[in-house]
């Protein structure tokens, strides 16, 4: 299926042919950039629902902002969601032992940071994508990939065949497009696992706060708008087979019911099973090149880490920014160009993986002298660049 002969880009004076594969952030993200130069986009989504239920709550720092207001989305994102500016950190009975400032990285006309409800964030970008003009396509995915030297055959799971001059993998960590082509590299869980539940906003909850020890590794909520929060608790995985999902309200008010604060307030809303999730952390970087011929991988397909930096999005949404930049930019679409997207890539990527992944490991191993701070500080300095 691979093809590593160098491409060349479209016929001149034709349109390109994009397929986008998966809809979430950096797939509905590269449809809305690539349609708004012109080039004509298919998207599929396996789910019928598009995602647009699922998940509680998310923190996008402000990089990942940058991102939304370049896609034409930040007033919807600003008005849907609550921004703040620092982080605290608390003991286990809801003492707090400092607040610090958090680093603007999307620059300084952006908050710092702004949790919102998942599902709000999805729909407002499938309005965009709704309303850029790309074709698409729920409950459907891609059966078949066969490429030339030309593009990329499709066969899909309606039964239905296009070809495309481009194929961009955004399906997500269990990557259906990365095993198509031959890129053996699979998500590895990293010992953590997380609870999470959307409940009222306490008034008093104007900021991300942390709670670091007690019965669980970090306990944390995130307001997402005047009215709503997502609170988590991270403990070591557990055996998911062995917990049965009705008891998710129970495993999680049990965790946290130790800890105070506003948690005794937020405890008493961890009731319904079904509105908690239990996921464990994993974590994923391909160091290769994330194309084969004329498919290319953006996103949690090619990269995840633990939200210890809150920065899983913004990662995806950044790849989905700079691989549209160079497909507009009037450079042939081959080997070349594709190499320079993971080139750009990789170094930022890299780097956030590796301090979302120490600071996770200095809570298993239980170090309490690390230089948390320092690293989330050099990290985030980093990230105040463009991609």
């Amino acid at each position: 299926m691979a093809d590593s002969r160098t491409h060349s880009q479209p016929p001149a004076g034709g349109t390109p042919t994009v397929l986008v594969i998966g809809g979430g952030a950096s797939g509905n993200a590269v449809t809305i950039l690539l349609r708004r130069a012109g080039i004509a986009v298919d998207l599929i989504e396996a789910r019928p629902d598009w995602n647009a239920t699922t998940g509680s709550g998310i923190t996008l720092q402000g990089n990942a902002l940058r991102v939304l207001r370049e896609l034409g989305v930040w007033e919807q994102v600003k008005a849907s969601g609550y921004a703040f500016g620092s982080l605290g950190v608390t003991t286990p009975d809801g003492s707090v032992l400092f607040v610090a400032e958090d680093i603007r990285t999307g620059g300084e006309d952006l908050p710092a940071t702004l949790g919102m409800q998942r599902p709000q964030l999805q729909q407002i970008l499938i309005d965009a994508v709704r309303a850029c003009g790309a074709d698409v396509r729920l409950g459907t995915t891609a059966e078949s990939l066969e490429q030339d030297a030309d593009g990329v055959s499709v066969r899909f799971s309606d039964g239905s065949e296009s070809r495309y001059d481009l194929v961009i993998g955004a399906d997500g960590l269990n990557s259906a497009t990365r095993a198509a082509v031959g890129i053996t590299d699979k998500p590895e869980p990293t010992g953590m696992a997380i609870w999470r539940i959307a409940a009222p906003r306490p008034e008093s909850v104007t900021r991300t706060d942390l709670a670091y020890g007690g019965p669980a590794y970090i306990a944390g909520y995130c307001p997402t708008s005047e009215n709503t929060i997502y609170a988590y608790v991270v403990e070591g995985c557990r055996d998911r087979d062995r917990i049965d999902p009705a008891t998710y309200a129970d495993e999680m008010r049990r965790l946290a019911q130790s800890y105070g604060g506003v948690w005794p307030e937020i405890t008493e809303h961890i009731t319904d099973p079904k509105k908690v999730n239990y996921t464990w952390f994993d974590h994923l970087l391909v160091e290769g090149s994330w194309h084969r011929g004329r498919i290319v991988l953006v996103g949690d397909a090619v990269h995840c880490c633990p939200p210890t930096l809150a920065q899983g999005a913004a990662m995806s949404l950044e790849d989905a920014l700079v691989l549209a930049e160079l497909l507009t930019g009037g450079r042939a679409w081959g080997d070349e160009l594709f190499q320079a997207y993971h080139d750009r890539r990789i170094p930022r990527v890299r780097t956030v993986v590796a301090a979302s992944m120490q600071i996770g490991q200095w809570q298993l191993d239980g170090v309490r002298d690390a230089d948390m701070a320092g690293l989330v500080g050099r990290t985030m300095n980093l990230l105040k660049e463009r991609p």
